[in-house]
Formats: structure tokens, C-alpha cells, sequence
């Protein structure tokens, strides 16, 4: 498979001109491109030109030329598998294990409710794990006699190595899977999940990596990560429409994989069983393509520098000029970053909201503020039509409230 390099200079200009790019209401701050994206308008039109085109010919669209259903040929390659081609590439991995699925919380709600847990089996998390994803595990585990553990991460203070650390520890004689986040959405960690992935395999134990974040925010190589599962979002970091996001497995897990809803491609393989699922609307999945198009004319190496920069380095100052800290390593940020703001913000949820409605409300400034380990927290999501500007807006509204 050919490999589109990922280095491509942009002649863009990044910063509030971008904006033009996008449908954001104009009256808003937007920084908050983490929580479900936000998408351009040439990707909205490629997906609107989707739509369209189905309903000139909505039967022979859905039932003859988007999934191969039927073991009989087809007239045209199917286009569920002709959008999954694209986006593998872009993840450096085999159109063959790859497949949609509507978000990261559907793609790890497939995995876990296909595996082959056995009475007394543990399914092992972390305490930064995605909470719908977690619920997901309980739910599962008490169907079939099983029990979900929790891993404590040393926060703040936390590195790559003590991540490592702290999660093969956790793993007991019973675990048999691993749930764990590539980038963790509240505290906007990036794990070590290569290296986490390897001690789980000599341990005998399955990694389930929920890559929420990572398409898009990350380069991503993800048979190269060394999992047995990989889902991610598209449509937070990597332009899409929403709902989409991709799930993958390695080929000797397929076989026992299988979408939450069982429809007409049951038992002819993993990308027969997900390609067609009813009659949802596809056009989300056939226009990731074009949101991958948008990231790579915009230049992927100098989007992800500048987010990067921008976000972290807002951070250090914001941090410096609070009194309070960054509590990892600049390596285990990408495009977020999150940061404690000072104690007189309050501790619990309740303040976290209040602050959070404030922000958009009174002051038009969208981002996020939650409560976690007994204090609140700010996360700072930067984006390529945001800037220092947008930053010193919000610190100046966080500071009226102090």
C-alpha cells in the first residue's frame, strides 16, 4: 500500500484567520475542539454531495454499492470498504482489519461484549479511563460472573515509566483484558501504550486501546502499536463528521468479534458485519476521506507542531502564573493539555460546572473545566484556527471568577 507522506508543508497561516474554514458561531471562543470536534465546511459539503447522491438512488446506494453482503459480485467495489481503504492507509494499517463504527465508546462496547470472558475473569481499566467506557466494562463483566479492577496512576507527577508501572502491577492471575486510553480524555495523557501492550501480551492478557483522541492528534501506526484491538474517533482530531470513528483488530481476533448490532453480514467475516448495519446514514463513514484530505493540505507535521505548541506552552504560563503545576512530562502532550486551576476554584463538580456555564454564558467562551482528584481542572485544547488571543481571553475570565 502505497504511504502519503505526512511531512507536507502547508501554506497556511494557522491562528483566528483559519476560522474562515470552519461554521463556528463567530460570537464564541472555541476551545474546546477535543470534546466532539468541529468540523470544516469542504468537509460538510463532501459529506452533504453523500447525502445527496443517496437519495437520487437511496436502494441501489445502500443495498447494492455500499457493503458486500450478499457473496455475490458486485458491480463496483463497496464504498464502505473503498472509504476504509483511505483511512488504513492513513493509520498505516490493512483495510482488512479495519471497519466504522459510530464512536470510540461503540467500537470498545463491540470488543467487549464479543470477547470470550469466562466466569471469574477480570477486566482491568485505569482511573483515567473514559467513564461511558468503564460502565462498558462493568456492565459486562457482571454478565458473565466476572469483576472490573482498577488501576491507579501516580497523579499528578506521573511519567511514561510509572504509568508502565502502576498498570502491570494492577494486572492479577485473572485479568484477561486491558482497557486503556491512548490519550486520556480529562487529564489529556499520552500513555505508553506500545510499551503497555507488550508486558500485556507476555502476560497472556488482551489490550482493548481506546484511542479516542488519537486519530488526527497523533501520527498513528496501528498495527505497530502491538495491541489486539485499536478504536478511535475521527471526528474529534482527525476533521470528520460525526459520528465516526474506526475500529480495528488483529486478523486472529476477528473471528470472534462482532458489531453490537447483528444484522445481515453475520458470519462472513469482520468488515461484512460492520459495512452494514440497517439503514443508518453512511455519509459520515464516506466522508472521512475528505476530513483526511483537509489535515493533509493543511500539512499534518506543522498542524500537530503548532496545536502542540500553542496548548503547551499556554500551559506552562498559565500554571506559572497560578502557582499550581503541569503534572506529566511535555511528552505526554499533544494537542491538550490539562491543568489544575488554584484551590479557591473549589473542589467538586458542582463548581467545575458552575465555572464551565459561566464561561459560556456570560464571557462566550466554550472549553473544558471538570472536577478530578479533588480540585478542578481546566483543559486546554488547541486547534489550528485558535491562538495565543483566545488563551488570554480565557484566562482573563477564568481570573474574574477567582
Amino acid at each position: 500500500m502505497s504511504r502519503t507522506p505526512e511531512s507536507a508543508t502547508t501554506p497556511h497561516t494557522f491562528g483566528r484567520a483559519m476560522l474562515e474554514h470552519w461554521p463556528l458561531d463567530p460570537a464564541i471562543t472555541y476551545l474546546n475542539h477535543g470534546t466532539v470536534g468541529a468540523v470544516p465546511k469542504r468537509v460538510l459539503a463532501a459529506q452533504a454531495d453523500i447525502a445527496a447522491e443517496i437519495e437520487r438512488q437511496p436502494a441501489r446506494f445502500l443495498l447494492r454499492e455500499l457493503a458486500d453482503v450478499e457473496q455475490v459480485p458486485m458491480r463496483m467495489p463497496p464504498r464502505m470498504r473503498t472509504a476504509a481503504f483511505e483511512l488504513a492507509d492513513f493509520l498505516r494499517a490493512d483495510a482488512a482489519d479495519l471497519v466504522f463504527v459510530d464512536n470510540a465508546t461503540t467500537g470498545c462496547n463491540a470488543v467487549l461484549r464479543s470477547f470470550p470472558f469466562e466466569p471469574g475473569d477480570e477486566i482491568l481499566v485505569t482511573d483515567h479511563g473514559y467513564g461511558a467506557v468503564t460502565k462498558a466494562a462493568q456492565y459486562v463483566a457482571g454478565r458473565f460472573g466476572g469483576r472490573v479492577n482498577v488501576a491507579t496512576l501516580p497523579f499528578p507527577g506521573i511519567t511514561p515509566a510509572s504509568a508502565l508501572a502502576a498498570i502491570t502491577d494492577a494486572i492479577t492471575e485473572r485479568t484477561r483484558m486491558l482497557v486503556v486510553d491512548h490519550i486520556t480524555s480529562g487529564s489529556a495523557l499520552i500513555l505508553p501504550v506500545a510499551e503497555i501492550a507488550a508486558a500485556c501480551r507476555r502476560r497472556g492478557v488482551a489490550t482493548l486501546i481506546d484511542g479516542a483522541h488519537a486519530p488526527g492528534m497523533l501520527d498513528l501506526d496501528i498495527p505497530a502499536l502491538g495491541a489486539d484491538f485499536y478504536t478511535g474517533n475521527l471526528h474529534k482530531w482527525a476533521m470528520t463528521p460525526r459520528s465516526c470513528a474506526i475500529l480495528w483488530a488483529a486478523r486472529e481476533r476477528q473471528g470472534d468479534l462482532h458489531p453490537t448490532v447483528i444484522s445481515w453480514g453475520y458470519g462472513l467475516g469482520m468488515s461484512a458485519e460492520f459495512d452494514l448495519l440497517g439503514t443508518r446514514d453512511p455519509s459520515p463513514w464516506l466522508a472521512a476521506p475528505a476530513g483526511v484530505e483537509f489535515m493533509r493540505e493543511l500539512g499534518l507535521d506543522a498542524m500537530r507542531t503548532y496545536n502542540h505548541q500553542l496548548a503547551y506552552g499556554t500551559a506552562q504560563a498559565f500554571t506559572e502564573r497560578w502557582g499550581t503545576g503541569l503534572a506529566a512530562p511535555e511528552s505526554m502532550y499533544g494537542s491538550m493539555v490539562t491543568i489544575p486551576l488554584p484551590d479557591r476554584y473549589g473542589e467538586r463538580p458542582a463548581a467545575a460546572q458552575h465555572l464551565k456555564d459561566a464561561l459560556l454564558y456570560d464571557e462566550h467562551i466554550e472549553t473544558q473545566i471538570h472536577a478530578f482528584k479533588g480540585r478542578v481542572w481546566v483543559r486546554l485544547a488547541a486547534q489550528v484556527y485558535n491562538d495565543a488571543s483566545d488563551f488570554d481571553r480565557l484566562r482573563t475570565a477564568i481570573e474574574k471568577r477567582g
